[in-house]
């Protein structure tokens, strides 16, 4: 017989029919406020205004769920939404029924765009004009939020990998699974706590902390390789993912570490650049 773990949980905390509170939700939050905590700690050590911090909170949490939406639509499921634009911002469904949905998907790959795209805008508003200081800043916390929202994916039994005979593995009895599968929301969680512990570690080393770009590179680097190697046990998100050698999570982290990899050389040779014409 093989060793496995019944996962039955109801997602909602709460609830009362028309009205839930569901434990993804709750997550979510804890995400951003972890994240807040964090860049506040380290707004004050650095000496920058805490009052811009609450700038901060609103870019990096609309730039996020902005791009994650936008992410999910565009390369998981455009062909739907391109005929339902207005799903895409609204959570109902237009059909003859005009219901109700909460929105249906959300991408990382999308998050994380922007909340790039979000600091970019930011840069201009903030004391520390640099664009590199702030997401260098952001990324630190962000392993923790992701990880915080994996486990919202665990408790809504979604996003789970394929079956396995590993004495962890879940058997989703929600989803009428009979077999035990990887709970890889657990194994994307635990690389992203991983990465926020490397990150604060690189963070408190000068060299690191004022190389412009390198903790993004290192973030970068980190989360989507583990991205990618995960995405090899997990259930396809979407059905023309069936075709593919690569899924569509693994086609897009790949640029994302290459674009890491350069980050952390760019940064490390234009640091030691400055450092010698310093001396």
């Amino acid at each position: 017989m093989i060793n496995s773990i019944l996962w039955d949980v109801n997602p909602a905390l709460l609830d009362l029919g028309s009205f839930q509170i569901r434990y993804y939700s709750i997550l979510f939050a804890i995400a951003f406020i972890i994240g807040y905590f964090v860049v506040k700690k380290i707004y004050k050590k650095e000496g920058v205004p805490v009052s811009e911090l609450d700038t901060l909170t609103v870019y990096v949490v609309l730039g996020g769920l902005i791009g994650a939406r936008l992410g999910h639509c565009i390369f998981y499921d455009w062909a739907y939404y391109q005929n339902n634009l207005l799903e895409i911002i609204l959570p109902v469904s237009f059909n003859p029924e005009f219901h109700f949905t909460g929105f249906q998907g959300l991408a990382s790959h999308g998050g994380a765009l922007g909340i790039i795209v979000s600091m970019l805008i930011l840069k201009g508003k903030s004391t520390k004009k640099s664009f590199f200081w702030l997401i260098d800043r952001v990324v630190i916390p962000t392993g923790f939020a992701g990880a915080c929202i994996r486990l919202g994916n665990l408790f809504n039994s979604e996003i789970y990998g394929h079956h396995t005979d590993l004495p962890w593995g879940f058997i989703f009895v929600r989803n009428g699974e009979t077999l035990p599968s990887h709970p890889t929301q657990l194994y994307e969680a635990f690389f992203y706590v991983i990465t926020s512990i490397v990150l604060l570690k690189l963070y408190k080393i000068e060299r690191f902390r004022n190389a412009k770009g390198f903790l993004l590179g290192v973030f970068f680097i980190l989360i989507f390789t583990a991205r990618f190697f995960i995405e090899f046990v997990k259930e396809n998100q979407v059905d023309f993912e069936a075709t593919m050698s690569l899924n569509m999570g693994q086609i897009l982290s790949i640029p994302i570490v290459l674009g890491g990899v350069f980050l952390v050389f760019w940064s490390l040779r234009k640091s030691n650049k400055t450092t010698k014409e310093t001396v």
